[in-house]
């Protein structure tokens, strides 16, 4: 048996179970790690400017293709508590990423030593799994195990904590004898699906909803497989967006509160039946479930047993992974369809595809200042079908849910539930590291974009380029609008006249300035005609460079965009589309 530190042995076992990259910020705790890692050279490290930004990069990495397992690496004490965002927002949607946290020798734990904390404990509630190793012979035994968590099930993140004596401790462990464990995944079963595909055939006009869950099981071609068998109209969840192309003929729009289309809550209201699959009948997409339920029966399909009758009962509940589900529907869809006992929907197909044509909102604004959903209009043109947007929360997430165009799983990469300003540029730059011939687009409002501008130095340090599209309005948009119902308009305003920048008039932050000093390039565009250049310059610009390159667009200061409280009571704050040439680049013109 061969003799190694204990860390040594965690570094070995990360790249058996596939490790090939890491992000984080070494110190006291974890320079054992780190120096493992550089020993064992077959996992590379980009360096973090914070460890927040280290653990979105992992959910990044994570989110961009499927298998990928994302690894945080901290010191102990306030890295760990920096990592918790991280945790959470990956825990919210089901995304396995790995933190590992150096920690004080075991003897001066409890004695308040410098940066000791009780991470373990912190992190439990948005955790899959934290633990932390007291003992050297156990590290092989604990990180095999957050692998199999990690992958078994729901997909969650893991917490490791390794006191500093507990990895320089020397054990026994033997690289070749090592073997991963199968992940565990509950599987349907005949009779379910059957039920089921009953329930969704006596109905006149069923849907089925396709979410996060589709796309963690990289099961979307099988999604739209069985859509096309059964000819039913799909509505995807946020998180569900590209399970099915925007373009696909049985898309039948996002259900929602705010990242919804016009007719994609037309349609859910006007269903029956509707077959949810690696879902969680989110309050964004649901609204009141008084509302979203009323006249319509349910099967509800989670790999998660306790995800069932979470939110409301189903009239029936298979817990499954979507994949094997989905599989087995298939099988048994195509078997009904040959002995003609499907019922034929082209009508409620047909009916739905004319909402989608008609019930459009507009986004041919010539305004100056720009009006956001020009913006969107003009990314659009500017990206092809094979981009991947990165966004996290705000107005200009939820315009770019009513807006754009996803044509492909894993090509909208947002954090669904927990939305944590500042995601999105360490997010972005993840999917770049795990894909770096990838066309990714990011996409923030002014604040979200401020959190942690710092991780464009990242960016520019590792050669990450990407485009950033960067609304501004020098407001916490959302927020500003929530306050309508307060009949206030209090401590959102980020506007103030910078003395260094007198051309930004009340615009505040002189993103330009910021983004340049921080290695990247920066475009500003005041009016709606220079955007479209302004796109083709950035392509130019990150092709030459290898840098992330933001363009920002200077928005009118005050845009309420389409959101209600109900499904069926959205407002619509802006002109709708009446003819083509009101959203040329909608999906469905309108003649």
């Amino acid at each position: 048996m061969a003799k190694m530190k204990a860390i040594e042995a965690a570094a070995k076992i990360l790249e058996l179970e596939g490790v090939t990259k890491a992000f984080g910020v070494p110190g006291a705790a974890i320079n054992p790690f780190y120096a493992a890692l550089k020993g064992l050279g077959s996992i590379s490290h980009v360096l973090a400017r914070h460890v927040e930004g280290a653990s979105h990069m992992a959910e990044g990495y994570t989110r961009a293709n499927p298998g990928n397992i994302g690894v945080c690496i901290g010191t102990s004490g306030p890295a760990g508590t920096d990592m918790i965002t991280g945790l959470y927002s990956a825990s919210a949607d089901s995304i396995p990423i790995l933190c590992i946290t150096g920690q004080a020798p075991r003897a001066r734990m409890h004695k308040e030593d410098f940066q000791a904390v009780d991470i373990e404990s912190i992190a439990k509630p948005v955790s899959k799994w934290a633990v932390t190793v007291l003992e050297p012979g156990q590290v092989p035994g604990v990180f095999q195990q957050a692998f199999h968590i990690m992958r078994s099930g729901r997909p969650g993140p893991v917490l490791i904590d390794l006191p500093f004596d507990v990895q320089m401790a020397e054990i026994e462990f033997d690289p070749e004898a090592y073997q991963p464990m199968t992940p565990y995944k509950p599987a349907a079963t005949r009779i379910q699906v059957e039920k089921a595909l009953t329930m969704l055939n006596a109905a006149d006009k069923p849907l089925l909803v396709s979410g996060g869950g589709v796309i963690n099981a990289d099961a979307a071609a099988l999604l739209t497989e069985f859509a096309e068998v059964l000819n039913v109209p799909v509505i995807p969840t946020l998180m569900g967006w590209g399970t099915i192309p925007d373009d696909h003929g049985l898309m039948a729009g996002m259900c929602g509160l705010q990242t919804s289309h016009r007719y994609g809550n037309a349609n859910l209201l006007a269903s029956d039946f509707v077959l949810g699959v690696g879902n969680r009948w989110a309050n964004r997409h649901t609204g009141s479930v008084e509302v979203y339920t009323k006249g319509r029966k349910f099967v509800h399909v989670d790999i998660e047993p306790t995800q069932i009758g979470r939110v409301f009962g189903p009239d029936l509940g298979i817990v499954s992974d979507a994949k094997a589900a989905l599989e087995l529907f298939v099988e048994v869809a195509k078997e009904w369809k040959a002995a003609g006992k499907l019922k034929d929907r082209s009508a409620w197909v047909a009916e739905c595809q004319e909402r989608k044509r008609t019930l459009q909102r507009k986004t041919h604004f010539d305004n100056t200042p720009v009006k956001p959903q020009r913006v969107y209009e003009e990314m659009n043109k500017a990206f092809g079908r094979d981009t991947t947007y990165v966004s996290t929360i705000g107005l200009s997430q939820i315009a770019a849910a009513q807006f754009l165009h996803v044509y492909k799983e894993r090509n909208w990469i947002n954090c669904g539930q927990a939305g944590p300003l500042g995601w999105t540029i360490p997010a972005a730059l993840g999917v770049c590291a795990a894909d770096p011939g990838r066309n990714v687009v990011a996409l923030s409002g002014d604040y979200d974009f401020q959190f942690m501008i710092e991780e464009l130095a990242v960016g520019a340090q590792f050669k990450l380029p990407y485009i950033h599209v960067l609304v501004n309005n020098s407001y916490l948009g959302l927020i500003r609008q929530s306050q309508r119902g307060f009949d206030m308009d209090y401590c959102v305003q980020l506007s103030f006249e910078n003395i260094n920048a007198p051309e930004l008039g009340e615009y505040g932050v002189d993103h330009k300035a910021v983004v340049e000093g921080l290695g990247c390039k920066a475009i500003r565009v005041f009016k709606p005609e220079d955007i479209a250049p302004a796109f083709e310059e950035a392509k130019k610009l990150m092709a030459e460079h290898s840098v992330p390159v933001v363009v920002e667009v200077i928005l009118e200061r005050v845009t309420n965009i389409s959101m209600g409280v109900e499904i069926d009571a959205v407002n619509e704050f802006e002109e709708l589309a009446e003819k083509g040439e009101d959203a040329p680049t909608a999906i469905s013109l309108l003649d």
